[in-house]
């Protein structure tokens, strides 16, 4: 059988998806009633940063833990990786020792180039196109609070960013309508949007995306290695904050989503994590449960 690897939602089939889901909220109930489930026990992950991150280091490395393994952290200046060493020799060393790498970088092509190598398992943490382990934590809430999220409609506010690109695949994979409403000049990927034009839908403003919306999600205006276009975005941004106002056009039971750190003031009003609608920390909490559900899917024989 050949090796499993998690870069995008569409590695997986909807009905994959949707058992990891479960499976995450499962193995959240157990860590509640304190079991000890140790399936992974004498593994190793290789965990590749070379973007800096707090909830992605905390939940990859709590999991592990748990599940009685073992997380090893590489930075930029622990590894050879992207600096002098193909990345081709990198993923055939590094795969040869360990069980799985979860990999948190700039490149997509270069998470790509290292699975293709890898004789393990490879997890996107988070490229500049993708971020699929967000969106499993994102669904796995949406599942535990309002149920089964197909044909549902969700309204992405914001840059058409990595985070955008992951709903518009999670549409494709868990069924529903995606509206998207950003600045003009910050869409998501033409092809992207093109190939999923029937589960897609650009809006002119927020409000119209987000009118009857069941799920209103939302990103930083500058995403990292963006800093130095954080004044000219909060121009260019203008009018495309969340906030309980715009929330009041969704759904009565809509939710709200923001995969953290939010920065209060700007794509979200100071007031809106706290409003009863939001989700947001169950949201970040989650991350730890769909990606223990991830490893086990990828590592336990069943």
């Amino acid at each position: 059988m050949s090796t499993r690897h998690f870069l995008t939602l569409l590695d997986m089939t909807p009905d994959e998806l949707r058992s990891i889901i479960h499976r995450a909220t499962e193995l959240k109930a157990m860590r509640n009633r304190g079991e000890v489930y140790e399936p992974l026990k004498n593994q190793v992950m290789a965990m590749i940063f070379e973007k800096s991150s707090t909830r992605t280091r905390v939940s990859f490395e709590a999991g592990m833990a748990q599940f009685g393994g073992h997380a090893m952290f590489l930075s930029p200046r622990d590894t050879q990786l992207g600096r002098g060493e193909p990345i081709s020799d990198s993923a055939r060393v590094i795969s040869s020792m360990v069980d799985v790498v979860m990999i948190r970088t700039f490149s997509h092509t270069l998470v790509e180039e290292f699975a293709a190598n890898s004789s393990v398992p490879v997890i996107n943490a988070l490229t500049d196109v993708y971020h699929p382990c967000q969106l499993l934590a994102d669904m796995q809430t949406f599942f535990e609070v309002r149920g089964d999220i197909a044909g549902k409609t969700v309204s992405w506010i914001g840059d058409g960013n990595n985070m955008c690109h992951s709903y518009i695949n999670a549409a494709r994979q868990f069924d529903f309508q995606l509206r998207i409403a950003c600045p003009s000049g910050f869409d998501p990927a033409n092809k992207l949007v093109t190939e999923n034009q029937n589960r897609v839908t650009i809006c002119d403003t927020p409000e119209e995306a987000v009118a009857g919306s069941h799920l209103v999600v939302t990103d930083v205006w500058a995403s990292m290695g963006q800093e130095d276009e954080q004044e000219e975005r909060m121009e260019q941004f203008d009018g495309f904050q969340v906030s309980p106002e715009l929330m009041d056009l969704a759904a009565a039971d809509a939710l709200f989503m923001h995969c953290l750190p939010a920065h209060r003031g700007e794509e979200v009003s100071e007031d809106m994590l706290e409003d009863p609608r939001s989700v947001v920390f169950d949201e970040a909490e989650n991350r730890l449960h769909a990606q223990k559900a991830l490893l086990e899917f990828l590592l336990v024989k069943r």
